[in-house]
């Protein structure tokens, strides 16, 4: 026991040197720098504009290079729970037939976990759906993004003990007040934001479903790369 709380401080010393925080700032300024992209999902609902996170750039280029191929055009929200989220990205949604079970489609790679404290799940994320792999990797192209709803205390303490993490101040008030999922957080990589259109969530959240969680009529998307 001694030795493990030696190792702890040991590692709460390295972590405050000069030289980390030189380190972690030269980080911030470089993302501070970085292009940042949004794209625009167009449905029958309305449109969102969402802002991808440079904090996870294998995350961000990959969608970007997805959107600007027009993968993700005519695919469909296959997987929508009220309270919840909305999930879309299977190829296979394209020309899907009714009733036809889906979320099995992808695009035969997966992208390395990039999990930040700072990104989590509240209302209007977007976030890499995955399978159930060991590394937490994402899928290549599933997507979805969160609804939620807000929170209480007991609900964000449960979080907290399920993760092993305390969690902030502005992150417990966005949950109570915006609302989301917390219990997501460090099990799926957050890696963009809805910063207009929240509503369209909530009105494809709310169409009714079938099996598997299909909406009982398609909710198709477009998207397109678009300035700010």
């Amino acid at each position: 026991m001694k030795k493990l709380l030696s190792l702890l401080s040991l590692t709460v010393l390295l972590f405050s040197t000069p030289a980390f925080s030189q380190k972690n700032n030269k980080t911030d300024k470089k993302v501070a720098m970085e292009k940042v992209y949004y794209v625009q999902i167009t449905t029958d609902f309305g449109t969102m504009k969402v802002k991808l996170y440079n904090e996870t750039p294998l995350h961000r280029d990959n969608f970007v290079k997805l959107v600007s191929e027009g993968f993700y055009d005519s695919l469909l929200f296959h997987r929508v729970i009220k309270g919840f989220m909305i999930q879309g990205g299977d190829p296979q949604s394209k020309n899907a037939a009714a009733g036809q079970m889906l979320g099995g489609g992808d695009v035969g790679y997966r992208i390395p976990a990039e999990f930040n404290d700072s990104l989590y799940h509240k209302k209007g994320v977007l976030a890499a759906a995955r399978d159930n792999n060991p590394e937490k990797a994402s899928s290549g192209c599933q997507f979805y993004i969160v609804q939620g709803k807000p929170m209480i205390e007991n609900e964000l303490q449960m979080a907290e003990r399920r993760s092993g993490k305390p969690m902030s101040e502005a992150k417990r008030n966005d949950y109570k007040t915006i609302g989301g999922s917390a219990w997501l957080d460090g099990e799926y990589t957050v890696f963009g934001e809805v910063v207009e259109g929240l509503d369209v969530i909530d009105k494809i959240a709310a169409v009714p479903c079938g099996p598997m969680d299909r909406p009982a009529s398609d909710v198709r998307m477009k998207m397109v790369l678009v300035d700010k």
